[in-house]
C-alpha cells in the first residue's frame, strides 16, 4: 500500500499535478489518496447522478481508523472522537431529506441506522458538546459556572475602578491571561492589593489575580471538574455502545470516504468548471481542446493517438514535453474520475492499469549512475509490466544517439508486443527514421513559425519535425555571429541529409496510403461482384417463377375456351386456339434448346438450395464447388444458374506491389543477398548518384556474414578515385561509411 502511494505521488510529480492535487484535495472532508479504488463505471454513475442536484458540502471530520480500532478494544473515547462519528451520522440523515434520483437514491435509503445510535444524536448540540437540556445535573453545573463567571467579572470590574489601586492600574481592562481573569499593574502593588502574579507583560507589568476572587476561582474548578466527570460518564456510557456496533460505525466510516470522494470530484468540476471523461475500453487517446492545469494560459491541445507508439520531434521549447506530460495526465485523471478542462463530448481516453514516466535525468553522484544507466533502470522495469502507457522524454539522452536510436527501437518493439504503449519524443532523426515505416507509429511534429522565429506550440500529426537548434539559440540571446559559426561548422551535407530522411519518410508512408487505399478499392469490387451474382440468381428465379405463372393462366384460359367451344361448335374459334397452341410449344421448345445446351466446366450451377461452379464432368457424375466443399453429384440434377456467364473477376491479389519514384539520391544501399559482380554493379551505380548529388557521406550495407561482401566492396572502394575516405561503423553492424 506504502508502496503505491509512493508511485502514485511520483507520477504526479512527474506530470506537474501537484498544484491540481492540492487545489482538490481541499473540497475533501478529510485527508485521503485521489485513487479511488473499485468498478469505476459505477462510480462514474454516481458522480453523474450527484452532479444534476445541489446538496450540502460534508462536514470537515478527522480520519478515524484508529479510533476504530480503540473501540474494538473497548477503549474509551473522547467528546471529540464521539462527535466526530456522530458528525458523519448526522451527515448521512440529511442526505436522505435530499431529492436524489437513482443510483443515489437507492445508495443511500439503504444506510440503516440503528435506532440506539439516531437517541446518541440528540445528546449533542451543534458545537459537539452534551446538551444540557437533557441532563438535569449537568443543566445545573452549567448554570452555576455560569453564575459563578458573572460574579468573577463583577468583582475584578470594580477593583479596576476602585479609588486604593488607581495609582498601580496600568489599565481599567480585564486580561485573559493563561486562561485566567486578570489585571495588568505596575510594580508596588501589594502595597494596594494583596494578589498572586500570574505572569509579567512584555513592559515589565504585572497581571496579577486579586485574593479576593480566589475563592470564586476555586469554585469554578470544582465545577468544571463535577461537569468532566459527568461528561465521562457519558463518554464510557456510548463508548460501550459504539462497541456493539462497531461493525457499523466501520461500515459508515467507508460509507462517508465513498461519498466523499464522489461530492469533491463534483464540487471541484463545478469550481473550475471542468468536466468528466469515463475511460473507454478501447485503447488510445483523442483529445480535443485539452489545458494541462499546470499552465496558466495554456494553448488547447487537440491530438488522435490511435496506435501503440506516438513518436515527437520538432522544434526546441516547442511544447514536446507538455504534450506528453499533457497525454499521460488525461490518462491518469481520466482512470481516477478526476475532472479537467476539455470538450467533453469529442475527449476519448483508454484504459490502461497504469501510467508511467520517464521524464527526469537519474544521473546521481550519489548512487555513482550515469544518465544512460538510469534510464536503463527504468526501462529494464518496464518489462515486468502490462497494459501500462509511458512517456519518454528525451529517450537517446545521456549516449551516442545512433546506437540509442538502434537500441531503443528493438526495445519499443518488445515492450508493445506485452501492451504497452508509449509516447515518446526526440530531437534525433535517427531513430524517426527506423520507426517511420511501422503502421503502428505515429509520427508528431511540433511546429515553428519562420517568419515570427516563435514555435506555435501546436502539433502536426504524420510528419517529423526539425529541431530549430540555431534558431532557438538566437531567440534566447545567443549572438548572431556564433549562431552563424556553428552553422559553418554544422555543414550544409548534414543539413540535406536530414532533408532527405524526412522526404523519404514522407514518400514512404505516401505509399503505404496508397497501397491500403488498393486494398480497400479491391475489397469494393469483390464485393460489388458478389452482389451482381445475388442479383443474376434473384432475377433468372423470378424469370422461372413469371414463365410458370402465365403457363398456369394459359392452361386456365385454354380449359375455359375449349368448355365454351363444346357448348357451342365455332371453327373461328377452334383456329384460334390452335394457334395458341403452336405458340406455346414453339415457345417450350426455345427454353427446352436453351436448357438442352450442355453443361461445362466453369458454369454457374445450381445444386438442390445450394450454389455453386462445375468444375469436371465424367459420365454422369459432376464435381461441384460450394462455399469452398467440393461435391460429386449426379449431372441430371444440375440446373444453370445462368444462361449468360459473368465475366470472370481477377482475383483479388495477395499483396499490392507500389513503386514510389524517389528524386535524388539515396544516403544508404542494401547489397544484402546479391552475387559478387550484381553488388559491384549496385555499388557502381549507387555512389555516381551520390556524387551527382553533392552528398559528402554515405552507407552501403553488406552484412557481416562471412565477410566476402565487405572485402569486395573494400577492394572496390580503394580502387575509386573519388572516394576521400571509408571505415566500417562500429560495434560490427555490417555497414561501410564512405566519405565522397
Amino acid at each position: 500500500m506504502l508502496e503505491e502511494q509512493k508511485n502514485e505521488k511520483s507520477i504526479i510529480q512527474k506530470l506537474d499535478l501537484d498544484g491540481y492535487v492540492q487545489q482538490f484535495k481541499q473540497f475533501l472532508a478529510r485527508e485521503k489518496p485521489v485513487a479511488m479504488m473499485g468498478d469505476i463505471n459505477q462510480h462514474a454513475r454516481y458522480i453523474k447522478s450527484l452532479s444534476n442536484i445541489q446538496f450540502s458540502s460534508p462536514p470537515k471530520v478527522q480520519i478515524l481508523d484508529m479510533q476504530l480500532a480503540r473501540i474494538r478494544k473497548q477503549a474509551v473515547l473522547s467528546l471529540d472522537e464521539i462527535y466526530a462519528f456522530i458528525s458523519m451520522i448526522s451527515y448521512f440523515n440529511t442526505l436522505n431529506t435530499v431529492g436524489f434520483t437513482e443510483p443515489l437514491i437507492g445508495w443511500i435509503a439503504n444506510i440503516k441506522i440503528p435506532e440506539e445510535i439516531e437517541e446518541i444524536i440528540g445528546y449533542f448540540t451543534e458545537e459537539g458538546n452534551i446538551n444540557p437540556e437533557r441532563d438535569p445535573e449537568l443543566y445545573k453545573l452549567e448554570r452555576a459556572m455560569k453564575q459563578n463567571k458573572i460574579e468573577i467579572k463583577e468583582s475584578l470590574y470594580k477593583l479596576a475602578h476602585s479609588s486604593k489601586l488607581r495609582d498601580y492600574l496600568v489599565d481599567t481592562q480585564i486580561h485573559f491571561n493563561g486562561g485566567e481573569e486578570t489585571l495588568l499593574v505596575r510594580g508596588g502593588f501589594n502595597n494596594a492589593i494583596k494578589a498572586t502574579v500570574v505572569a509579567r507583560s512584555a513592559g515589565g507589568f504585572f497581571y496579577i489575580l486579586p485574593q479576593s476572587i480566589a475563592y470564586l476561582k476555586e469554585k469554578e474548578s470544582q465545577l468544571l471538574s463535577n461537569k468532566e466527570e459527568i461528561i465521562y460518564r457519558y463518554c464510557q456510557e456510548i463508548s460501550a455502545l459504539f462497541f456493539t456496533w462497531e461493525k457499523f460505525l466501520t461500515f459508515i466510516n467507508n460509507e462517508f470516504d465513498r461519498f466523499d470522494h464522489y461530492q469533491a470530484r463534483v464540487s471541484f468540476a463545478r469550481a473550475k468548471e471542468y468536466e468528466f471523461v469515463i475511460p473507454s475500453k478501447q485503447k488510445g487517446i483523442k483529445l480535443e481542446s485539452f489545458a494541462h492545469p499546470a499552465i496558466e494560459k495554456p494553448v488547447p491541445i487537440t491530438i488522435d493517438f490511435s496506435k501503440q507508439i506516438m513518436l515527437v520531434t520538432g522544434v526546441n521549447a516547442g511544447g514536446k514535453t507538455m504534450l506528453l506530460k499533457s497525454m499521460l495526465s488525461a490518462v491518469y485523471l481520466s482512470k481516477y474520475l478526476l475532472p479537467f478542462k476539455c470538450d467533453a463530448a469529442k475527449t476519448r481516453v483508454g484504459h490502461y492499469k497504469s501510467v508511467d514516466a520517464v521524464i527526469d535525468d537519474p544521473q546521481s553522484v550519489k548512487n555513482d549512475i550515469s544518465t544512460f544507466a538510469g534510464r536503463m533502470q527504468e526501462f529494464a522495469k518496464l518489462f515486468t509490466k502490462e497494459d501500462a502507457i509511458v512517456g519518454v522524454d528525451e529517450i537517446e539522452l545521456g549516449t551516442d544517439s545512433d546506437e540509442a536510436a538502434s537500441l531503443f527501437r528493438v526495445m519499443l518493439d518488445e515492450l508493445r508486443k506485452k501492451g504497452i504503449s508509449f509516447i515518446v519524443t526526440t530531437h534525433h532523426k535517427r531513430l524517426a527514421s527506423l520507426m517511420a515505416s511501422d503502421d503502428e507509429v505515429e509520427l508528431i511534429a511540433a511546429l515553428y513559425d519562420e517568419e515570427r522565429r516563435m514555435p506555435t506550440y501546436t502539433f502536426l500529426q504524420g510528419s517529423i519535425g526539425k529541431s530549430y537548434a540555431f534558431e532557438t539559440a538566437q531567440r534566447y540571446g545567443v549572438p548572431i555571429s556564433i549562431v552563424n559559426k556553428a552553422k559553418v561548422i554544422y555543414g550544409e551535407d548534414k543539413d540535406n541529409l536530414n532533408e532527405l530522411i524526412e522526404k523519404s519518410t514522407t514518400l514512404e508512408r505516401e505509399m503505404r496510403t496508397k497501397i491500403n487505399k488498393i486494398d480497400e478499392n479491391l475489397d469494393l469490387v469483390e464485393k460489388k461482384k458478389s452482389q451482381l451474382e445475388e442479383n443474376a440468381f434473384k432475377l433468372e428465379e423470378q424469370h422461372r417463377k413469371a414463365i410458370a405463372t402465365l403457363e398456369n393462366r394459359y392452361n386456365a384460359a385454354t380449359k375455359k375456351a375449349r368448355e365454351a367451344l363444346n357448348a357451342k361448335e365455332s371453327k373461328e374459334g377452334r383456329r384460334l386456339l390452335n394457334v395458341a397452341h403452336q405458340r406455346k410449344d414453339f415457345k417450350q421448345k426455345q427454353i427446352q434448346k436453351e436448357e438442352s445446351i450442355p453443361l461445362k466446366e466453369g458454369d454457374k450451377v445450381k445444386y438442390r438450395s445450394h450454389k455453386g461452379e462445375l468444375l469436371s464432368l465424367r459420365g454422369k457424375d459432376a464435381t461441384i464447388i460450394v462455399d469452398g466443399l467440393k461435391m460429386r453429384v449426379p449431372l441430371s440434377e444440375l440446373k444453370r444458374r445462368s444462361t449468360t456467364p459473368l465475366a470472370k473477376m481477377k482475383p483479388k491479389p495477395k499483396k499490392a506491389n507500389v513503386t514510389v519514384e524517389k528524386s535524388g539520391a539515396a544516403v544508404s544501399v542494401k547489397l544484402l543477398g546479391m552475387y559478387a559482380d550484381e553488388a559491384l554493379d549496385t555499388v557502381d551505380k549507387f555512389l555516381s548518384d551520390a556524387l551527382v548529388n553533392n552528398l559528402n557521406e554515405v552507407q552501403i550495407i553488406h552484412g557481416t556474414g562471412g565477410g566476402v561482401l565487405s572485402k569486395l566492396v573494400g577492394e572496390y572502394l580503394k580502387k575509386h578515385p573519388k572516394i576521400g575516405k571509408f571505415y566500417r561503423m562500429p560495434g560490427n553492424l555490417g555497414i561501410t561509411v564512405v566519405e565522397l
